[in-house]
This record gives structure tokens, sequence and C-alpha cells, in this order.
């Protein structure tokens, strides 16, 4: 196979991109990829899919020009596979090409909007877990009042189930998402429960409570048991839980966001005056939208595998698809990854708090 081709403005990031992958099809993932290219000239894309659909959409994008190599995959995985069946037949798909790439090391991330369960499946079978991580999880960021205006929540539906290790692995794993692709420098950790009272909850969160705290040191504070209404707080910048309770949230909160929305629209065109009040709080309203909109912050990022790989949500239009190759582009610029890597041997070596900051 060619190696990537550097851009004409010297690019030294590479991007791995499952293009078939998602509900809107390739058109919708290499617009989205434009935009990327658009806005970071360091960036340059292994691009994953059928060679002729996509050559021919590249074609198009001024701005990609020099700056892809296609690798030719005829399969493609759907939304409705099951994750079973594609870790026996999904050699030859674009999704797992897409994250051999990074498994050879042509490309620092992948990229995907396809089916999660298998994406995480595939990723976990040819990247294969950190040493010392006994389950991976995913992290998604979450519009808060925190001044980077994220909050980073794990695990969202790797797996269902955690104990107290894993919830511990979950709070160093964060913190260094924190500071490495929201630049916190030092984050505040809290671990999701029913109260804030520490004699709260099941027991293995009560363990994990002290174990956290044990391992808190200069490179993240541990604020303790937080609740459901502290996820858009600016008290916690990650919030700890088991991929249950996580995915549950996550789903509440978009669904109340889009509630939201329909209402605020149903108010404003209720009436000739309604309209007219919405005429004039337009300005304000962008505003809110732009801050609420779920395209910005859309990527989740699987934690605690031999290579970092970043979840597009399957529905997202060119700007969301974007948004998580901009996502993609900050944690390879930071080093994330081999950042991470040391973080998880240091907490196996010594989980009660001896580890260097990273």
């Amino acid at each position: 196979m060619p190696a990537p081709r550097a851009s004409a403005t010297g690019g030294s990031v590479v991007i791995s991109v499952d293009a078939m992958g998602g509900d809107r099809g390739p058109a919708v993932v290499v617009a989205g990829m434009a935009e990327s290219a658009e806005k970071n000239p360091e960036i340059r894309f292994i691009v994953h899919g059928d060679e002729t659909e996509l050559s021919g959409l590249i074609a198009r994008r001024k701005v990609l020009q020099g700056r892809c190599d296609i690798r030719h995959a005829a399969g493609v995985v759907t939304m409705h596979d099951k994750p079973s069946q594609v870790v026996r037949k999904g050699e030859g798909s674009s999704m797992w090409s897409a994250i051999e790439s990074v498994k050879q090391g042509e490309a620092s991330v992948a990229v995907s909007c396809g089916n999660t369960g298998a994406l995480m499946a595939l990723s976990m079978l040819r990247l294969r877990k950190l040493p010392g991580v006994n389950r991976p999880a995913i992290a998604c960021l979450w519009p808060s009042r925190n001044p980077q205006g994220f909050n980073i929540m794990l695990d969202v539906g790797a797996d269902i189930r955690a104990d107290a290790h894993d919830l511990l692995q979950y709070a160093l794993m964060g913190a260094s998402y924190a500071r490495n692709g929201l630049g916190v420098k030092m984050p505040r950790v809290g671990l999701l429960n029913v109260g804030t009272e520490e004699h709260k909850g099941r027991a293995e969160l009560r363990q994990a409570h002290d174990m956290i705290e044990a391992a808190a040191t200069d490179s993240f504070t541990y604020v303790g048991f937080v609740e459901g209404g502290d996820l858009p707080s600016s008290r916690v910048d990650v919030i700890v839980t088991d991929g249950f309770t996580g995915n549950v949230a996550l789903k509440t909160g978009e669904g109340t966001a889009k509630l939201v929305g329909d209402f605020l629209k149903d108010a404003f065109s209720n009436s000739i005056m309604s309209k007219f009040a919405a005429v004039l709080a337009m300005t304000s309203l962008k505003r809110l939208q732009k801050r609420i909109d779920p395209r910005r912050v859309n990527g989740g990022i699987f934690l605690g595998l031999n290579g970092t790989v970043v979840k597009s949500h399957g529905s997202a239009d060119a700007t969301g698809v974007s948004a998580a190759i901009k996502l993609a582009f900050t944690l390879a610029k930071s080093g994330f990854q081999d950042r991470l890597a040391a973080r998880v041997a240091q907490s196996a070596a010594a989980p009660t708090g001896t580890e260097a900051s990273s």
C-alpha cells in the first residue's frame, strides 16, 4: 500500500476514516473531511471504502487534493449487524480497514460513524486492551457551565458492568483525556451516585470512592460522589460511572435537549406576536443553539485500547463529522495515546496514588 502523502502545507497528522459507516453515506463523511481539512492544514487522511465512489467524491473537493489516500474496502458494516458477526466476518470491511491503519502505525486515530457495538468489538480485537485495563470505556463530552464548555462522562456504553477497579481506571483515563483533549490542567473527577453522602450507593461504588480518593495526586482532584444534576455543572470536569448508567444518562440528555428545542420552536410559532418575539430574540437564540448544538460535541472516544478510536454519531452531518475529526486531530497532536498508556501502566504498578502526572 502507498504511504499517506503529505499535504502541500506539510501536513503531519494522519487520520484514518471509515467512509462507509453511518446513516448518511460517504458523501457526508467526505464533506466533513473537507471542512476539517479547510480548518486544519496539518491533517491528511487515509480513507477506507469503495474506491470508485470515494475517488469521485474526493475529486470534487479541491481542499482534499493530495491529502488523501484511498484504501479500497468492499465490505460495509451496517447498523443492524451484530458485533459477534462482524468479529467473525468483518475482515475486508471499511471499518476493519480503518482500524487496521491505526494498528499498523499508518494513522494516529481512526474515525467512524458506524455501528458502535461492532466498532468497539473490532477495536478490541485488532488493537487489544492496554495492559492493566479490564474493560475499555467510551467517553463522551457533555455541555456544561465549565470554562471549557464541556464535561467528560465515561463509560457511556462500552460495557454495562464495572467493578471498583474498573471505575478507578475510568477516573484515571478520564482525567488524562480532560488534560490532553480539553486542556484542563487539574481535572476534577466525580463518581456518579444516588447521593453525595459517603454511605450511599452500592458496595462497589463505595469501594471505588476510596480507591479514587487514594489515587488522586497532583494530576487530578477527586471531588467525591456527584449526582445527576452535576452532569452539566461547573463542580466537576470528569464524571465516572458504569456503561449502563452512563448510556441511559446520555440518551436521556439527548432526548431532553431535543424536546426543549421542539418546545421552543412551538412556543415561538404559536402566534404573530410570538413570531415577532422570536425575531427580536434571534441573536440570543442562535447563541443558545450554538452552545447546545449536539454536533459540536460529536465524537465519543474509546479509552483503554492500544490505539485511539473516535466514534461519531451515525446520523452526523458534515459539521458533526468535522467535529469528530477535530477531536481526533486534537488528541493526536497532544500525544494523548502515549500519555494514556503511561498513565494506565503507572496506575497498574502503583494504584494507591504514587503516579506521576501525564
